[in-house]
């Protein structure tokens, strides 16, 4: 038994300590860090996982990784041990090689700089872009909300749809052009997986037709396959 408790606590520490180079590694500095628990993690099915965890003891510095298959979402999640129960996340992009990610205690998730992904670049290029679709289907509403036309509440609910529809078509073509134009990245297949669910079969099957094979291959074009077998045409 005391052999057993010896194992488990080695096993813990060197979880916690991330001592093997994996092939992707994750290090930076959270300025003004003092104490805490970092964790790396990923989605598997629909649970959050931990990868990789690391305590910080003064050090703000940190050093995390993985062994990764195929370019996928991760979350860099910051318990700061001040009890309080939400915990703070940053959810990047994450492929092989080194990624360098740094930002501030107070705003940890607003100011990360994050580097060394460029399906991270492009991710973030990405919601830039869709961000303004988002500001505008707001000013929509704004629109509907305040303005006093003369007409009934009924047609202006119809305007308001038309204007709203009209923003969805163009919020598709534009993410599945960004997604076309990028096909060797593996940003494209999430974009098709689960950014433009709703749009036509045949410009999703143009779309997976021209991802790279090394991106059909990957967790998200396996996902965006899958995802187009099911539709029913």
């Amino acid at each position: 038994m005391k052999k057993l408790v010896v194992l488990a606590l080695v096993l813990t520490a060197t979880f916690c300590s991330s001592p093997v180079k994996k092939n992707m590694m994750v290090n930076g500095k959270i300025d003004g860090l003092r104490k805490g628990m970092l964790y790396l993690q990923k989605m598997e099915d629909t649970l959050l996982i931990s990868v990789d965890s690391v305590e910080i003891k003064g050090d703000d510095n940190f050093t995390l990784g993985d062994d990764i298959e195929s370019p996928e979402f991760y979350f860099l999640s910051l318990d700061k041990d001040d009890g309080d129960s939400l915990t703070d996340k940053i959810l990047f992009f994450g492929e092989a090689g080194e990624i360098k990610i740094n930002t501030l205690l107070r705003t940890f998730g607003s100011s990360a700089k994050i580097e060394g992904s460029e399906n991270q670049l492009l991710w973030e290029e990405y919601q830039s872009i869709m961000r303004k679709f988002n500001q505008k289907n707001l000013e929509n509403y704004e629109v509907f909300m305040d303005t006093e036309d003369g007409k009934t509440a009924e047609e202006r609910a119809a305007d308001l749809k038309k204007a709203n529809d009209n923003l969805l078509k163009r919020k598709y073509l534009f993410a599945l052009n960004f997604a076309m134009n990028n096909s060797e990245r593996e940003v494209a297949a999430y974009i098709g997986a689960y950014e433009v669910g709703g749009a036509i079969p045949l410009f999703l099957d143009s779309l997976y037709n021209k991802l790279s094979p090394a991106v059909k291959s990957s967790k998200y074009g396996i996902a965006f396959k899958q995802g187009i077998d099911s539709l029913e045409r």
